[in-house]
């Protein structure tokens, strides 16, 4: 059965009292854990780190040059901090090179609609393509689709679900009259069922629209809040794909449906680049008495790239570098081997990761830990021991001896479940592996930043990443000296039938099985 336990142990509590004013409570006198505290909470980098990776380079698309650009930046950085690191190529990619988006309706009126391509879309090469807008059939059958797509070339087509408004529910249930926001749920859902039934989606439909020889496809991916739309990606070859606001794509759609003669103006640059190599950028404090052993701490590079990637995964990012920058300064000669790794490829399958578990069964096999933080800029509040029984006691001692002011919000799954996916620790932990993910508080994760428009450098708290960065370098120097390693002992897991009997429930992420490692991606499209 998991149990959950407040990291903060009363016995903590006890000894060390109230916080002082200094703003740290030690359990323990440990000269590096000091320097950790000083060179993260008082003399932190974090902002001169994430600041020219996501203003200047900015979003990080597999195959694109901005990737690259990341890649080596980082190796430069960790360099100047007197770190081993450099690139390491784990496969090929689509590569492909975003310029310049601008969409103008032109009639009935005027206005510069806001809107962007989707990541590998192709452009207009340099042509400005003018063109009616027109909206499939909704409430009609596959013959009405059939006839409708023989009367859409040279055409825009708009085939996402138009929302009926454009505010965030909580409008609605702040100022609306009891039963407002149930009433425009319902519509909501079953305007949206019906539109389902009659208008294919995914990338299957865009590649068939390609060969009705539309002039454009216009989506719309709302996120629920105001301005807020995720934007991901298409794999047409010769036609742009765009997304628009929900506003935007709401008016264009209205003007089709309703016959007043929308026509639209589209200038879209982007060059594919072939095949280009992609790879994991790494970073290494050789250990002293067991280099054989890793600590490795993780988060992906890559983004989508209709933002910054700022809190996917940019807060990441900073976070580990900055941690292996306090290290080298505070515990230059580890115990074990320390290893920073930022992923490539992750936002496809975790193939940068993957990739490495299978090149590196060296580091698999000697793995201590692995931190990985991928989930936003708030801070840690939840770790899962991943289904290793014996994990929860190296993070309850590891955890004591951490200030209050860092571990007071965070809770431990004990045991947990293994992760089958959603970021790298589960390349890892699928071969039993002690990989945990540094779990954080949303910030509106998931509607406002998780790859969305809107992922970019000033959703940063910066208070959360000093705290997530001087947590993992702390994290890592306390299982770096561990006397034991940790065990790879794993929970019994519920048998299948236990789902049946609960009638197909198996209880919050505990799945029958232990997850099956899968090979990464070595290419687009294997």
């Amino acid at each position: 059965m998991t149990r959950r336990i407040r990291t903060l142990l009363s016995v903590t509590m006890l000894v060390c009292g109230a916080a002082p004013a200094a703003g740290q409570t030690w359990a323990v006198d440990d000269p590096v854990l000091k320097q950790i505290w000083k060179l993260g909470m008082e003399e932190s980098q974090a902002e001169r780190i994430a600041q020219p990776l996501l203003d200047s380079i900015g979003p990080r698309l597999t195959g694109s040059p901005a990737m690259k650009a990341a890649n080596d930046w980082a190796v430069k950085l960790l360099q100047s901090w007197g770190i081993e690191a450099y690139n390491e190529q784990y496969g090929t990619w689509r590569g492909w090179r975003r310029g310049i988006t601008h969409i103008d309706l032109i009639a009935p009126r005027v206005r510069t609609l806001e809107g962007t391509m989707l990541a590998w879309s192709p452009g207009t090469n340099g042509r400005k393509v003018q063109a009616p807008v027109v909206v499939p059939p909704v409430g009609g059958d596959s013959a009405a689709l059939e006839a409708w797509l023989k009367t859409v070339r040279g055409k825009f087509v708009a085939i996402s679900f138009p929302q009926p408004t454009c505010r965030p529910d909580a409008h609605y249930e702040e100022y609306g009259t009891p039963g407002a926001l149930e009433r425009l749920q319902q519509a909501r859902r079953e305007a949206e069922e019906a539109f389902r039934r009659s208008v294919p989606q995914g990338r299957d439909f865009h590649l068939r629209l390609e060969e009705a020889g539309v002039a454009g496809i216009l989506t719309s991916n709302w996120s629920r809040d105001l301005g807020v739309n995720k934007v991901f990606f298409t794999e047409t070859k010769r036609t742009p794909v765009l997304d628009l606001s929900c506003e935007d794509y709401g008016l264009v759609y209205r003007l089709a449906q309703y016959g007043q003669g929308p026509v639209l103006r589209l200038e879209a640059d982007a060059e594919f680049l072939g095949e280009v190599p992609v790879y994991n950028t790494i970073g290494v404090i050789r250990g002293t008495e067991l280099p054989d052993e890793y600590v490795l701490l993780s988060a992906h590079f890559d983004s989508w790239d209709s933002a910054s990637g700022a809190t996917d995964n940019g807060t990441g990012v900073t976070t580990m570098l900055e941690a292996m920058r306090i290290l080298k300064q505070a515990y230059p000669r580890p115990k074990r081997t320390i290893m920073v790794a930022l992923w490539g490829g992750e936002e496809q399958g975790l193939n940068g990761s993957r990739r490495f578990a299978e090149m590196h069964p060296e580091v698999v096999e000697g793995l201590q830990a692995l931190f990985n933080q991928d989930n936003g800029t708030g801070r840690v509040v939840n770790i899962s021991m991943q289904g290793l029984v014996d994990a929860g006691a190296h993070f309850g001692r590891w955890l004591a001896r951490i200030p209050v002011e860092i571990t007071r919000h965070i809770e431990l799954q004990i045991p947990g479940a293994p992760g089958g996916g959603g970021s790298d620790y589960a390349s890892f932990i699928c071969a039993g592996a002690p990989a945990f993910n540094l779990s954080s508080l949303s910030w509106g994760y998931g509607t406002v930043t998780w790859h969305t428009n809107r992922d970019t450098y000033d959703k940063i708290v910066f208070e959360e990443i000093r705290n997530n960065a001087t947590l993992t370098a702390m994290l890592a120097y306390l299982a770096s000296e561990d006397p034991e390693r940790v065990s790879r002992a794993r929970r019994v897991l519920p048998p299948a039938q236990v789902a049946s009997q609960r009638g197909g429930q198996r209880g919050p992420g505990v799945p029958s099985e232990w997850p099956t490692c899968r090979p990464g991606a070595q290419r687009y499209g294997s």
